[in-house]
C-alpha cells in the first residue's frame, strides 16, 4: 500500500500510488503540539500553524498563498493537535508541482511578519471565543481538564486568552527552530504519482533542510484514584454530557481491542448507546463514543446531548450500558462491529487525502506502520473474550470522569451518580 524513503537529513517520505485517481494529496506533518508547551506558552503551535498561511518571501501576503492553490481548483488546510501539526494540499494531478512548491514554501519559509502576527493574534482570540460559545465544545474541553488536570493534555490546544495574548515571536520561533526539522517531520503523498518522482521532488526542495534536535513533550500523569466530575453553568437548551475513562496508548498491543469496544458501545446508528438513548428512549439526537490514543496514554470517551431535565436518566442509561459491556458481548454483535470498523476504514481509503494523512500520522506517531490489510487482520483476530477482559479493565469506577455543560448550578447530583467526592 505504501513505499517509504528517508533522506540523508532524516526526512521521511511516504507515498501511496493510486493510479486510478485524478487527484493527489500532499501531507506535511510535524511532531509538535500542545503537549510540548508550558502553561505560559500554551497555544504556540496553533499560532505557528496560522502564521504559516500569512506569507513567505516569495508569496508575501495571505492572498497570494490562497490564490496559488485556489487558482488551480485545489484545497488546502492545516490542523494542530496535542502531538502533531498537519498541513495538507489536495489538487488535480496536473498541479502536483504547484502544490509541492506552495506547501514547502509555507511550512519551511514563513515570514512571521510582526504586523501579520498581531493581526493573527486577534483572529485566534476570536477563534477561542467562538469555541467558548459552543457548549458541546466546552464539554469536550472540560472533560480533558477533568481527566488530565493541571497538565498539558488537559489544556485547550489553542491555549487561553491570557497565554495567546502574551505569546511572543521569539517564543514561537524557538519551537520552529527545534520542531520544524527534517528528523521530526514526515511528508506523505497519495494519488496518481510514483514513489520515485515524489522522492526526487522533495529531495530537490528539502534535501538541504537544516537538521536540529526536537524538544521533548510533557508526559501524562495518570494518578486518578476516584471518580471526578466537573460542571459548567450555561443557559443552554441542552445538557452536554461527556464521560471518559482512562484508555490505551497509540502503540499499545491491545489498542484495536479498545477500539472495537468503542465500536460496540457507541459508533454508528446500530451501536448500543444510539439504540438505547435515541431509538428506545428518545432522549438524545446525538450519542456516540470514540477512542483517543496518545503516545503514552489514551481515553475512551462518550458524548450525548439531551434536554436538561433528562440529564440524570441519560447518564444512568450510559452507566448501565457500560456495565453491560463487562458481562460479555455476543459473537454476532462482535462480528457486526468488526465489519463496521473494517468497512469504514476501507471506505476512507478511496480518498487521497485520507490515505495521505493516515499514513503520514502513522509514520510520525507510531513505532510501526500498518497497511489496511494488516489492520483488518488485527481486527479479525479480536475475540469476545478479548472484549470481556478489556471492558473489565477499562470500565472501573475509580477511572470514571464526567463533564456536564448546561443549566446546572451544582454538580452534587452528578457526583452522586458516579460516587465521586464532592467538589471543594
Amino acid at each position: 500500500m505504501f513505499q517509504q524513503t528517508t533522506l540523508d537529513n532524516g526526512l521521511r517520505i511516504i507515498t501511496s500510488s493510486m493510479p486510478h485517481t485524478r487527484s493527489v494529496t500532499l501531507g506535511f506533518m510535524v511532531g509538535g503540539g500542545s503537549r510540548y508547551e508550558s502553561d505560559e506558552e500554551a497555544g504556540a503551535f496553533h499560532f505557528i500553524e496560522h502564521l504559516c498561511f500569512k506569507g513567505t518571501p516569495t508569496r508575501p501576503t495571505p492572498r497570494e498563498i490562497s490564490e496559488t492553490i485556489e487558482g488551480v481548483g485545489g484545497i488546502m488546510n492545516a490542523s494542530t493537535d496535542r502531538e502533531i501539526t498537519t498541513y495538507w494540499c489536495k489538487v488535480a494531478r496536473p498541479h502536483f508541482d504547484i502544490a509541492l512548491d506552495l506547501l514547502v514554501d509555507m511550512v519551511c519559509n514563513p515570514l512571521f511578519d510582526a504586523n501579520e502576527l498581531e493581526k493573527e493574534r486577534s483572529v485566534i482570540l476570536e477563534e477561542l471565543a467562538m469555541s467558548n460559545d459552543h457548549p458541546d465544545a466546552r464539554a469536550g474541553l472540560l472533560i480533558d481538564e477533568t481527566m488530565w488536570p493541571n497538565q498539558a493534555l488537559g489544556r485547550d490546544v489553542g491555549g487561553s486568552h491570557e497565554s495567546v495574548s502574551k505569546l511572543s515571536r521569539d517564543a514561537m520561533m524557538r519551537f520552529v527552530t527545534h520542531q520544524y526539522v527534517p528528523s521530526n517531520a514526515v511528508v506523505s503523498v497519495a494519488g496518481n504519482v510514483t514513489h520515485e518522482e515524489v522522492v526526487e521532488s522533495f529531495n530537490r526542495y528539502l534535501g538541504d533542510w537544516k537538521t536540529g534536535t526536537p524538544l521533548d513533550w510533557y508526559p501524562a500523569i495518570n494518578d486518578q484514584t476516584a471518580p471526578r466530575v466537573r460542571t459548567e453553568y450555561r443557559k443552554s437548551e441542552q445538557a452536554h454530557i461527556c464521560l471518559s475513562l482512562q484508555g490505551l496508548s497509540v502503540d499499545h498491543p491491545r489498542r484495536y481491542i479498545s477500539d472495537m469496544l468503542s465500536a460496540v458501545l457507541g459508533e454508528g446508528m446500530s451501536s448500543r448507546l444510539f439504540l438505547e438513548l435515541r431509538e428506545e428512549r428518545g432522549l438524545a439526537y446525538e450519542a456516540n463514543s470514540g477512542n483517543t490514543h496518545y503516545r503514552d496514554t489514551g481515553a475512551l470517551e462518550i458524548y450525548a446531548a439531551v434536554d436538561p431535565k433528562n440529564a440524570i436518566v441519560a447518564i444512568e442509561t450510559i452507566l448501565v450500558e457500560l456495565e453491560k459491556l463487562k458481562s460479555g458481548i455476543p459473537e454476532s454483535e462482535l462480528t457486526k462491529s468488526k465489519e463496521f470498523a473494517k468497512g469504514r476504514l476501507m471506505l476512507r481509503m478511496e480518498d487521497t487525502r485520507s490515505v495521505a494523512l493516515w499514513l503520514g500520522s502513522q509514520a510520525l506517531m507510531r513505532k510501526e506502520m500498518l497497511t489496511v490489510d494488516e489492520v483488518v487482520e488485527r481486527i479479525d483476530c479480536i475475540t469476545t473474550d478479548d472484549l470481556h477482559k478489556m471492558a473489565n479493565e477499562l470500565i472501573v469506577p475509580e477511572g470514571m470522569n464526567m463533564a456536564v455543560v448546561g443549566p446546572f448550578r451544582s454538580s452534587t447530583k452528578f457526583e452522586k451518580l458516579l460516587g465521586a467526592p464532592a467538589a471543594a
